[in-house]
């Protein structure tokens, strides 16, 4: 027992501490001794340990005049050697000088190290962290060294508040190391008058009464602003009751979750999404309602589910030609419109997520649209028999089912500032499922965000699209617009290939104010390969304003057909 307890002192105390402990060892008679010749230096005690290595780190030799300080310092050399739990010192007067002796008392040989109190950190992995050797005599500075060792890794993981509570020695040359991982002892939500609690606390890695870490509690602080349920998210951490756990008080603020639209993000604050929009009025033919619903958390594993059902009418503009024959040509090098005309879109489309992982997702959509043909636009230069051809190819009921697959870093959905984001999406659609078109489509994403200087932010994205198969015009991808190159009309390129790329550079102006500069690259093509040789581009700057009716995005870009100032609503990628 007594052994047990010197261990765990010696693996504790400082430097200075030490320094104090040999100082009160040295005889009281040793002041007297000063500038007296030594004559030998000798140790006593060891057994295993070979006087040679100890003498090694004493600086007092042979011949020296003796200073007790000195004397003080070789102690503690010796000591410092981790090979011994006692180290003392004793003179000898002789006729020549003082003969000065180092009594130690070594520590036990080391066989084994034995773990517990360890829940989240392998046992394997934290004996590999210790790097006394075995059937040698116990290096308590290589276990100081090596508890420090297992602290650091668990701080690097994230367990800021793991330490090794306690170091004993039991039998057999066994030494015992317990590990205090740090308790969350509580979680406390305040400021959430409308959400409800359990809608904060299902997104927060951290969970009471787990070890607590620090990087799954600023994960959690991202996930509840991806929310968007919230102006401000605050963590502070409190002291627990018991000892090294504290309590995780978070702070919210809330923002209005309406939209636009008529609906709410938060729905009575159920963390669920439902949105009703309609149309009426502008003129006598376009009008319509769209609704949906989101249910991010339909079980404990996160799976969501949405739903969406529309039933629109209005204008459409395409870019292409009529040939001689009668038959539509799309042709996006121009920039007039050609084809003017109204249609109907209805149907829905059903989601089920799943999460796989923090950071990966998987989702399977169905889908059910309808397009129909109403008339062509007044005013415009065909007939409608001149789009018999058109009309056949491009409108009927597409019945598909797609897969996507999406990895999200991104710190902050609404405004990333690092992180990536990579979807993949396939989706197949076919006469077997009951619809009139034929077709495979695959498209890949992948946006990334480096946060430069202080609060400034570059983000790139590039985007890829291959089809084949039947496909009528509004399942083909398409080019131009604010959502990809803002100095040409909206999807003025279309085709079953499609290559674009951004790259913006956004700094902060005044509060809830962003600007932004920018460089747009892309086509979309029918036919064969990808025609890089016809890519388009555009630069330009813009500005993002965020206000309680939602983010709003102002863009001036300028291509190789003017400049173009494009507005609209929602926030950037």
């Amino acid at each position: 027992m007594k052994e047990t307890r010197r261990l765990g002192k010696l693996l504790k105390v400082t430097a200075l501490t030490l320094s104090l402990v040999f100082g009160a060892a040295l005889p009281i008679h040793a002041a007297d001794l000063t500038g007296k010749v030594i004559t030998a230096v000798e140790v006593s005690g060891n057994i295993t340990v070979p006087a040679e290595s100890i003498l090694a780190v004493v600086q007092e030799k042979p011949g020296d005049k003796f200073e007790a300080e000195k004397i003080k310092q070789d102690m503690k050399s010796v000591f410092d050697l981790g090979k011994f739990f006692d180290v003392t010192v004793n003179f000898t007067e002789v006729p020549e000088g003082v003969k000065v002796t180092f009594s130690v008392m070594e520590n036990p040989i080391f066989n084994d190290v034995a773990i517990k109190g360890n829940t989240k950190v392998s046992t394997e992995k934290l004996k590999s962290l210790v790097t006394v050797e075995k059937g040698k005599v116990l290096n308590t500075k290589a276990l100081k060294d090596s508890a420090r060792a297992i602290e650091n890794y668990y701080h690097d993981q994230g367990y800021i508040l793991a330490r090794v509570s306690d170091v004993s020695l039991g039998e057999g040359g066994t030494v015992n190391l317990t590990i205090n991982e740090g308790t969350l002892e509580d979680i406390v939500i305040k400021g959430n008058e409308k959400t409800k609690t359990y809608v904060i606390t299902r997104e927060m890695k951290v969970k009471q009464g787990e070890p607590f870490n620090a990087t799954d509690a600023r994960r959690s602080m991202q996930r509840l602003y991806n929310l968007g349920f919230f102006e401000d998210v605050n963590m502070k951490l409190n002291a627990g009751v018991a000892p090294n756990s504290v309590v995780l008080e978070t702070d919210v603020t809330e923002q209005k979750t309406g939209t636009l639209e008529v609906g709410d993000n938060n729905f009575r604050g159920t963390g669920d999404a439902a949105k009703v929009y309609w149309e009426f009025g502008g003129d006598s033919i376009s009008n319509g309602y769209r609704f949906s619903y989101t249910k991010p958390w339909l079980d404990s594993k996160q799976t969501s589910l949405s739903v969406n059902w529309y039933d629109l009418t209005n204008k459409y503009s395409d870019y292409g030609t009529l040939s001689s024959d009668k038959t539509y040509v799309e042709d996006g090098t121009s920039s007039s419109c050609r084809s003017t005309y109204y249609k109907n879109v209805r149907g829905f489309d059903i989601t089920l997520g799943r999460a796989q992982g923090e950071y990966l997702h998987n989702y399977f959509t169905i889908k059910n649209r309808r397009d129909t043909w109403i008339k062509a636009y007044s005013g415009d230069d065909y007939s409608d028999s001149a789009y018999d051809d058109y009309r056949a190819q491009n409108f009927g009921l597409t019945r598909s089912a797609s897969f996507s697959r999406v990895f999200d870093s991104r710190d902050n959905v609404f405004s990333p500032t690092e992180g990536t984001r990579f979807a993949v999406t396939a989706e197949f659609a076919g006469r077997a499922l009951g619809g009139d078109f034929n077709f495979n489509k695959y498209t890949v994403e992948d946006r990334n965000y480096f946060k430069v200087g202080h609060s400034q932010v570059i983000a790139t994205r590039v985007t890829a699209g291959y089809a084949d198969g039947n496909m009528p015009l509004s399942q083909k991808f398409s080019a131009g617009g604010s959502d990809s190159l803002r100095g040409y009309n909206d999807d003025q390129f279309t085709g079953n290939k499609m290559l674009t790329a951004t790259a913006e550079y956004r700094f902060p102006v005044v509060k809830k104010v962003e600007g932004v500069f920018f460089g747009d690259l892309g086509n979309a093509w029918d036919g064969e390969g990808y025609k890089l040789n016809t890519l388009k581009g555009d630069v330009g700057f813009g500005i993002r304003l965020n206000t309680p009716l939602g983010p709003i995005r102002l863009d001036y870009a300028r291509g190789d057909q003017g400049g173009k100032t494009s507005f609209s609503f929602g926030g950037q990628f």
